[in-house]
């Protein structure tokens, strides 16, 4: 979910070991794959398999927490208390499937405070959809609607996913963006129906950020680096390809009911492909974005390392504690 396709480092050295590993272990792991086996963490797997699944984790993980960074800026001026409390409540779930799959990537071997480092350094990836900004109130709205939306439908299929430690996290996260997305899709609601305004602002939300909502699902599947083989190895159920065309065709009757325009003149009902045909993605800004940050990547990542490093005491203060229980358990022994 949230692709970027991006090799890191990690998985360029498990290229090279995968070359030297035993053809065996490769062929017994592929029948268990295609018996529709579960793997779990202490499973012989291909380092390359391992290295997948930690880039992916780890920037699905990352992507959750820089995407708390844009709601959590709204929390003070929502509109009513009631907004408010909703706000809040999606952000801590947004923190609970960041701590979830952290601890799903830590099952191979990789420790958290790797991958936080390497996020907060920018090696690390994530979704390009939060280097973009929320400048209206009906951005909220629109992200849940959007951004939410095209999650669940990315992150279903992971439910199903090989890795059995990944795909049961997933079931809980599933459930709670399908609530995110319903409380997106009602804010804007309440907007489109509203004052001429209001639905001017929603419209205005949904023309800015309906594209990078395509973005999310990753390049096309002919440029698609990871695509094919984490789909051979049942990491991924279905292409990127795929999974975009069911999100246009679930999204746009739902613009459709609150009276808002999709921004695609090329946007049309296919009879026979019973599908939406749309318009040509500009993949340039998507390359683009991930190589400079787009407009405010830079600045959520400096804003996450400043919470990572306020937050230090918090951190000693709790291995401090860990430690002295630790140790009065022992001396009880």
């Amino acid at each position: 979910m949230y692709s970027t396709d991006l090799r890191t480092d990690t998985e360029k050295k498990a290229q090279a070991v995968t070359a030297s590993e035993d053809a065996a272990l490769w062929e017994a792991f592929q029948k268990r794959i295609d018996a529709g086996d579960i793997i779990e963490a202490k499973d012989a797997m291909p380092e390359k398999y391992r290295a997948t699944l930690v880039r992916q984790i780890s920037q699905h993980a990352h992507s959750e927490i820089v995407g708390m960074l844009p709601e959590g800026n709204w929390v003070t001026r929502a509109p009513s208390l009631k907004r408010k409390l909703i706000l809040l409540a999606k952000i801590q779930d947004e923190a609970g499937h960041g701590l979830y799959l952290y601890s799903a990537a830590e099952t191979l071997g990789r420790s958290r405070d790797d991958m936080v480092a390497d996020l907060l350094s920018g090696k690390a990836k994530f979704s390009t959809i939060f280097t973009y900004p929320t400048p209206t109130w009906a951005d909220i709205g629109t992200v849940g609607w959007l951004v939410d939306g095209a999650a669940i439908v990315n992150q279903i299929p992971l439910c199903r996913c090989s890795y059995g430690p990944y795909a049961r996290a997933m079931v809980r996260v599933c459930k709670e963006e399908s609530f995110h997305q319903r409380q997106g899709y009602e804010i804007v609601t309440t907007m489109a129906r509203g004052a001429p305004e209001q639905k001017a602002m929603a419209q205005e939300s949904l023309n800015r950020m309906w594209w990078p909502s395509l973005m999310m699902f990753g390049p096309s599947d002919a440029a698609s680096l990871h695509s094919s083989q984490n789909m051979k190895w049942n990491i991924k159920r279905h292409s990127n390809d795929v999974l975009r065309q069911r999100f246009i065709d679930a999204t746009v009757p739902q613009a459709e009911i609150l009276g808002l325009t999709i921004p695609d003149p090329d946007l049309v009902w296919n009879k026979e492909r019973e599908a939406y045909d749309f318009g040509e993605i500009n993949w340039d800004e998507f390359w683009a974005v991930l190589k400079d940050g787009g407009q405010c990547g830079k600045s959520r990542l400096r804003a996450r390392r400043a919470a990572h490093d306020n937050g230090t005491w918090v951190r000693e203060a709790a291995g401090a504690y860990a430690k002295k229980h630790k140790t009065r358990v022992g001396k009880a022994a």
